[in-house]
């Protein structure tokens, strides 16, 4: 039993936090994409 707490500890909370982290960078990713595109098309409308 102690084992099994132990493999959960060691291996579940840093996929937990991994999971969280990710979920947290993909929002900032697509509004980075979004701004990238948004400053593409001004300059190509300036051009």
């Amino acid at each position: 039993m102690n084992e099994l707490v132990d493999l959960i500890s060691n291996i579940g909370f840093p996929i937990a936090i991994s999971l969280y982290l990710l979920i947290r960078i993909e929002g900032k990713l697509e509004n980075l994409t979004n701004s990238i595109n948004n400053l593409s098309q001004t300059i190509n409308t300036i051009k």
